[in-house]
């Protein structure tokens, strides 16, 4: 048996907590502990803007002249649902953060540990809130590219569509926290400006007349905010097309099936209870002209009516 000197005795080795901890940092990049504040920098918007053009272009040139091209607008239209439907997520957890400083705030009793749990949800709080406001910035960056590539507005099926990255709030205090968010909700929510009203019939499809008189009005009302009937075809939708086009807030007021046969004309009520400076009447149906009279009789205004063939 060869002798061994102790010189030649290398010892078993084991990682230690630093090493382990390197490796974690190398595989996976650094992610902050529940209690930690995420220090971590949002994408830059040139780096979004990049990263979604990108993914709508690659998909669009991939499909395009082969057999799914049909399928794109819908695979499109998903894609820019998956940022909405994250956005929803996040407000959920923005929520329950609100609530749960609310109940924070009731047990405040001057500890430390009641000081460092209000610090951490507020922490908490605007890291989702700058989460929330990052992924409104990709959805709204997506539907851009969706109607570049389609040619007609992203809309989603169902609630608002609404972006808070101008409204950041400064934190200062756990209640100045839920106050603020209480505010930039309702800022956002209700767009300040003049308020039009819009309707026609399901059958009204002059494009051109629709087009023309809108941008006269906008003319008049820089600050325009259009209110219209709701209809899921028909002059509505076109309005609502040039109303994306010229970067102009749109409020559907849409008919609630719990009224039955008088649903459209307890919707007409809810927007003529809204202070209304104009309104603009396309050829329809009755509703079209309750929603004419109403207008004139509660508000003094006078609609303009466009008809088919011109105004």
């Amino acid at each position: 048996m060869p002798n061994r000197h102790d010189d030649d005795y290398e010892p078993e080795h084991t990682s230690s907590p630093t090493a382990d901890a390197m490796e974690a940092l190398a595989l996976t990049g650094y992610r902050p502990a529940y209690d930690e504040e995420d220090a971590r920098p949002l994408p830059e918007d040139a780096e979004m803007q990049g990263a979604i053009a990108e993914m709508f272009d690659g998909l669009a040139a991939t499909l395009q002249d082969t057999r799914l091209g049909p399928d794109l607008p819908d695979l499109l239209w998903g894609a820019v649902n998956l940022f909405h439907r994250g956005i929803d997520r996040v407000q959920r957890k923005l929520d329950e953060n609100e609530d749960a400083q609310r109940a924070s705030q009731k047990m405040q009793d001057g500890s430390e540990i009641r000081s460092v749990e209000i610090e951490r949800l507020i922490c908490e709080g605007q890291a989702l809130l700058d989460r929330r406001d990052g992924m409104e910035q990709m959805r709204d960056l997506a539907a851009e590219r969706y109607e570049q590539i389609i040619g007609t507005a992203w809309r989603p099926f169902a609630g608002s569509m609404v972006n808070h990255r101008t409204m950041t709030a400064s934190m200062v205090a756990s209640r100045d926290f839920v106050r603020a968010k209480q505010r930039a909700e309702t800022n956002v929510l209700i767009p300040a400006g003049t308020l039009i009203v819009f309707s026609g019939g399901l059958d009204f499809d002059d494009h051109r007349l629709i087009f023309t008189t809108l941008d006269r009005v906008k003319v008049k009302y820089p600050d325009m905010v259009l209110l219209h009937t709701g209809n899921t075809r028909g002059a509505d939708v076109i309005a609502t097309g040039w109303a994306a086009n010229r970067k102009v807030a749109v409020i559907p007021f849409k008919p609630e099936r719990r009224f039955g046969n008088a649903a459209p004309f307890k919707r007409n009520d809810a927007i003529l209870r809204e202070k209304v400076r104009g309104a603009i009447i396309c050829d329809g149906t009755g509703i079209q002209e309750h929603l004419a009279r109403e207008v004139h009789r509660l508000h003094g205004v006078a609609p303009l009516r466009l008809k088919r063939g011109g105004a």
